[in-house]
């Protein structure tokens, strides 16, 4: 019997399970899937935590509930992947043997990148909330806060769901207004971008927005350390900026097992390649989701949308074929805005987000690069669609790869 494993039980790795049980032959093939923790994230969902938006029983579910019957589960730390000898080493020295691996272990936040991070302030003026525990603690503070500096600062590229830190200024602008106290928060977004997004068309519009707000713009900020003496955060070129309240996105790494596998780059992030996502070095290997290294973003919507590529490619492989389907580094964001408002944006490799009407041409009901109430709706939407249609593989009416249709050049 031929063997399938998959590294990992978030959002790639069981739309993975989900789409590839049907179509692998249970008597000549057994799928196991391999994640260290049974609990589910829905990370999205983190960053309206802080705001009393949702709580954290809103944003978790068991993992099992999601992974198809007939694939076996195994709860367990990864120690190491040996790709020669096709097989997982895990933390009981327990072996899986493999034909092919899918790596889906994604990224998450590192705190000891940035000296003082967690330090003495650490969730009490200094959080995250790229974790539900920081989100959460971040809702207790906020919740008397009398106002002050709040800044957010991003450490480094990339990072997972690059529009999350500014939904987070918007969010936390539309917040402090309807607690009357906006007057009395300076909101200051602090990023080592060149700018407020990594597309300029995008970056110029979203800019636009955070001037119109008035949170203030530092571009091009390479944090060193934190001073929780002094409360400020302190640059490589010694650009100091004051805070009462640090809101940080650490920098994102890949799971430690990549690097004790020697598989990955100084991040833990899989080379693979831009279109087949198959591992660079390793035939029998595919990547996708966070744990890559490819130019794209790291968020949901593309873990989807590889997902359908890489089921493609998947079937192939194993037949012997040339792998046909291409990814072309399809991204989908709303963008929350505040006031019950948001944006959409959708994007490639190769073409920045343009304006238009998604999914239907001339129709929508969404509306590119604008702020309305319908993109509004379909951020809080989605948590429906993630739970009951997108973890478990189903088909959604959106193409794998960017079409131009509907939108304006």
């Amino acid at each position: 019997m031929k063997k399938l494993v998959i590294l990992g039980a978030g959002t790639a790795g069981t739309i993975m399970a989900n789409k590839l049980a049907p179509l692998l032959n249970r008597d000549e093939w057994s799928i196991t899937i391999v994640d260290q923790f049974e609990t589910h994230y829905y990370q999205p969902g983190f960053l309206f935590i802080p705001f009393g938006i949702y709580t954290c029983r809103d944003v978790k579910k068991s993992k099992r509930d999601f992974l198809p019957n007939g694939v076996e589960v195994v709860m367990s730390v990864i120690e190491r992947v040996e790709p020669e000898k096709n097989r997982v080493i895990l933390s009981n020295n327990a072996i899986l043997s493999y034909d092919f691996l899918i790596i889906a272990t994604g990224s998450k936040i590192t705190t000891n990148e940035t000296e003082g991070l967690t330090g003495k302030l650490w969730q009490k003026n200094v959080f995250d909330f790229y974790t539900v525990e920081g989100a959460c603690h971040m809702a207790d503070y906020f919740k008397h806060w009398n106002g002050g500096k709040l800044v957010i600062n991003i450490a480094e590229m990339p990072i997972k769901c690059p529009v999350a830190p500014l939904e987070f200024v918007f969010l936390a602008d539309s917040y402090f207004t309807e607690r009357g106290m906006r007057d009395k928060v300076d909101i200051h977004y602090v990023t080592p971008l060149s700018g407020a997004f990594t597309k300029p068309k995008a970056s110029e519009i979203l800019g636009n927005m955070l001037e119109k707000k008035n949170i203030r713009l530092t571009p091009d900020y390479s944090i060193e350390r934190v001073d929780n003496e002094e409360k400020k955060i302190i640059s490589y070129d010694d650009n100091e900026i004051d805070f009462d309240v640090l809101v940080t996105v650490p920098t994102n790494i890949g799971d430690e097992y990549v690097e004790r596998s020697d598989l990955g780059d100084e991040l833990n992030f899989i080379p693979t390649d831009n279109h087949t996502l198959r591992s660079k070095d390793h035939e029998n290997i595919f990547v996708l989701g966070d744990a890559t290294d490819l130019p794209s973003s790291k968020a949901g919507s593309v873990a989807h949308f590889e997902a359908d590529i890489l089921t493609e490619n998947f079937i192939d492989a194993i037949d012997n074929r040339e792998l046909r389907a291409k990814f072309d580094g399809h991204a989908n964001c709303f963008i929350e805005s505040g006031f019950g408002k948001g944006i959409l944006i959708d994007f490639n490799y190769d073409t920045e987000p343009l304006p238009g009407k998604f999914p239907l041409p001339g129709i929508g009901p969404f509306s590119l690069l604008e702020e309305t109430r319908m993109n509004h709706y379909g951020k809080v939407m989605f948590r429906w669609i993630y739970w009951n249609m997108l973890l478990r593989g189903l088909e959604l009416p959106i193409e794998s790869n960017m079409t131009l249709a509907g939108k304006k050049l």
